[in-house]
């Protein structure tokens, strides 16, 4: 064995002595509300939980280290390792003293009659979190109620801690011990201490915990896939005031200064689009005047193909800013931008940039999705047949997990828990579970149709066996693969219909159990029709549902011509029945969550319309012209509708909507400067994505009909942003398109640390106030991780439309 020579030894010895010795910079209250100093920040309350699934893991006491928020969930907890829908306090005000620095939230468990305060405040390089409670703790939470700190896994995979000295590692898969809980397992401790210290090795994930009382850690893995490690000290009982008292110590670096980041497109450019990296900063990098464009021979050499200026734009969130315009570099090849001696990922410049971009969309993530079907790749098997067995009436009055629930009938002939025969047949997993929700079922299948209608793509590589019921990805059959993906959209629609007469909310899991399931959907359920795994099928009637089916029903009927008359036939006898029979008295108004339908006006405009376009019968036309003036005032959710109106609407109708046209580009100009990426970035607890793809396919449909007035860019721009031109990251928000792309999302695979192709993620999650996130290295964060199937639908036709206007046409 080589041995160091002992000077080189010593060095080491020393650097390491010496950044173990280096003491952290002052925490401060900042601004924005929270403690920051060089290398590490502490959020208090800065965020709140998620309303649909309580833990979103973004509130409480949160710890950011060197940019990258490593722990999240400080707050008091009535488990070592809370899951996904355990109780939570109630927030019932924060409060921010920055002449003190004080920053308190008060919370409540108001089931327990116990309301307690996180009273936070900085002291040198640290922060005192404390818990404040002017009653005892009541007799149900004693033992139970603890305050928690949850550190992110994969931060911590291949570290270690040590407790009271003790030295420990961090497993990388859950294998700790088990114990006896309330109705559960229970992990646990991985080891117990009033000090730990977190990765002691390695300065940018270091963090110390020190408490009088002890302190334990767990792993929340044990439990579900999701868990996260977790820091646990328990509330005394029987103390009031000041009951416990931790000092965070995450260590900072006066130094420290976040790399630039050249955001650019990971797929590349058309020659005559507008192209600009955006180069975010830290902000106190010092900036650099200029930038260039590199291209790339086949030799390996890199030659520089412009130089320019690198234009500030400013602050934004918590970074700086700057624009490289290279718009003029129009050359087809492969290219690289460097900046400050950091060169982004290669990409292409060529007319046929976005000729492929669609097609592990097509050939990979919908076959995928589909259920009630076996799905092969090669020597692989997606998932078998599942949900043979689908579905079981919901029971009535009765509110369900993931946003479902059945209003006081079941508005159909079936009884609560009686099996439904018919529904065992099309539709796709909704995301990354295996609900079918009917909302985003139908709006898949417009756009769908949409995309044939306006492409007629058919490319065909994925085999579809009804009969069999398998599909086959990388095997044509002869067929064209969107109208196969159609059809099987069209054939659970068309089920509902067959089955209770109408649009139904969807169909999900009947317990968390069943919900939570990862792995091969074909074991979630025996198969066998009646029994208590059964899906259920929430079937509340919806007007504004029943008319979303429709206006996809009309639209499928004129795609599957030529292909599956009957079906056709049948979807728009369906549609027409819907629409008639919905005018006939008032709107079942029947409303919860996001599995009812949209906005009434919307989804009949959309059933109108799209019948109208099919049939030509004057009638709908009529109803149109009448409900113009509600839908102009939502004329941006209802463009792209209202364009596919005017070859079968009178000239008229063209005019009386292009103030309208004007007015939402002065709206998406406005948002548009808001942010140096030149789209809007909400800042919901689901990421924008979405909403990026939408407002590009707005602008598509608007340019098509309005060529004068709306230029192309903002396809081009939407597409940006999705392939790697946003904040936080570079990464394209397609998993498997462009040079970098999501490797690790939130599908029903999420287990795996793994992608399916094609899939699109939120992406961006701003962690208020100023924190842009997307992790690379933890898929179960669904608000930014997770892949659903109508953005999927999406963006098939954003990226042809975006090929189509690169190639003229």
């Amino acid at each position: 064995m080589r041995r160091a020579p002992l000077a080189l030894s010593l060095a080491c010895l020393f650097a390491t002595t010496a950044i173990a010795q280096t003491a952290s910079p002052p925490m401060k209250l900042n601004e924005a509300g929270y403690y920051a100093a060089p290398g590490a920040e502490v959020l208090v309350f800065s965020n709140w939980y998620d309303s649909l699934f309580s833990d979103a893991k973004i509130s409480g006491v949160e710890l950011v280290q060197r940019g990258v928020r490593t722990a999240t969930n400080g707050d008091v907890r009535l488990s070592p390792t809370p899951g996904q829908w355990d109780p939570i306090g109630k927030l019932v005000d924060r409060k921010v003293d920055a002449k003190t620095g004080v920053v308190e939230a008060t919370l409540e468990y108001a089931e327990h009659g116990f309301r307690y305060v996180i009273r936070s405040e900085p002291r040198g390089s640290d922060v005192l979190v404390s818990i404040v409670i002017d009653k005892p703790l009541p007799s149900s939470l004693e033992g139970k109620a603890g305050f928690n700190l949850e550190f992110l896994p994969s931060a911590y995979f291949r570290k270690t801690f040590m407790a009271d000295g003790k030295a420990g590692l961090f497993p990388l898969y859950p294998a700790s011990d088990m114990g006896p809980g309330d109705g559960r397992a229970e992990p646990l401790p991985l080891a117990q201490g009033k000090r730990f210290v977190l990765a002691p090795e390695d300065a940018a994930h270091r963090v110390t915990l020190s408490s009088s009382a002890p302190i334990a850690l767990y792993d929340g893995r044990n439990q579900a896939q999701n868990g996260w490690f977790v820091a646990r000290g328990l509330l005394p009982s029987g103390k009031t005031g000041k009951v416990l008292e931790w000092t965070l110590s995450p260590q900072g670096d006066a130094s420290w200064v976040r790399p630039p980041m050249i955001a650019h497109s990971q797929v590349g450019y058309a020659p005559n689009q507008a192209k600009t990296a955006v180069i975010e900063l830290d902000a106190t990098d010092k900036a650099k005047a200029t930038a260039k464009l590199l291209r790339i021979a086949d030799t390996g050499a890199f030659t520089t193909a412009l130089e320019g200026p690198v234009k500030p734009w400013g602050r934004y969130l918590r970074y700086n800013y700057g624009r490289f315009d290279f718009s003029s570099v129009k050359q087809p090849g492969a290219y690289v931008v460097e900046y400050g001696g950091v060169r982004s990922a290669p990409f292409r410049i060529g007319p046929d940039v976005y000729a492929d971009a669609w097609h592990p969309t097509l050939d990979i993530y919908f076959p995928v999705a589909m259920d009630h079907m076996f799905v092969n790749e090669a020597y692989r098997v997606w998932h078998g047949e599942a949900h043979k067995d689908d579905a079981l009436q919901a029971p009535v009055d009765h509110e369900h997990l993931d946003l479902y629930r059945q209003g006081p009938t079941t508005d159909t002939r079936f009884k609560p828990m009686e099996h439904i025969p018919g529904l065992n047949i099309g539709g796709w997993f909704d995301a990354g579970d295996f609900d079918i929700r009917t909302q985003t079922q139908y709006a898949v299948v417009r756009n769908m149709v949409e995309t044939w209608e306006t492409f007629r793509p058919t490319r065909d590589q994925t085999s579809v066996d009804d009969a069999a019921r398998r599909v086959e990805i990388h095997m044509p059959d002869g067929k064209p693969d969107l109208v196969q993906q159609i059809r099987h959209g069209v054939l659970q629609l068309v089920a509902q219909h067959k089955a209770v007469g109408h649009a139904i909310n969807g169909i999900v899991e009947p317990d968390v159990d069943q919900y939570t399931h990862l792995g091969d959907a074909v074991t979630k359920t025996d198969g066998v029709p009646g029994n208590k795994d059964d899906r259920w099928a929430f079937t509340s009637k919806s007007t504004a549902l029943n008319y979303g089916s429709a206006a996809a029903l009309a639209a499928a009927s004129r795609a599957l011509r030529g292909a599956d008359d009957a079906l056709a036939d049948e979807s728009l006898a369906i549609a027409k029945r819907v629409w008639d029979e919905e005018h006939t008295h008032a709107p079942n108004d029947f409303r919860h969550g996001n599995t009812t339908g949209g906005h009434l006006v919307d989804e009949e405009f959309d059933a109108t319309v799209e019948l109208l376009i099919t049939t030509k019968d004057p009638k709908y036309a009529a109803r149109i012209d009448a409900m113009w003036p509600e839908v102009e005032k939502r004329f941006a959710v209802n463009a792209r509708t209202a364009v596919q109106a005017i070859p079968v609407m009178p000239a008229a109708y063209k005019a009386r909507m292009e103030p309208a046209v004007r007015a939402w580009l002065a709206e998406d100009a406005k948002l548009a400067t808001a942010n140096p990426f030149g789209v809007f970035i909400g800042t919901a607890g689901w990421a924008g994505s979405g909403q990026v793809v939408e407002a590009g396919l707005t602008h598509a449909a608007l340019r098509k009909a309005f060529p004068a007035i709306v230029p192309a860019d903002g396809v081009y721009r939407a597409l940006d942003y999705l392939y790697g031109t946003h904040p936080g990251s570079n990464l394209s928000l397609v998993s498997g398109v462009g040079t970098q792309s999501k490797e690790v999302a939130y599908g029903n695979n999420r287990a795996d640390f793994s992608f399916i192709a094609g899939g699109v993620v939120p992406g961006v999650l701003i962690i208020k106030p100023d924190l842009p996130e997307n992790k690379e290295d933890w898929p179960f964060l669904w608000g930014e991780n997770e892949y659903v199937v109508n953005v999927a639908s999406s963006y098939m036709l954003l990226a042809l439309t975006a090929d189509a206007i690169a190639k003229g046409r």
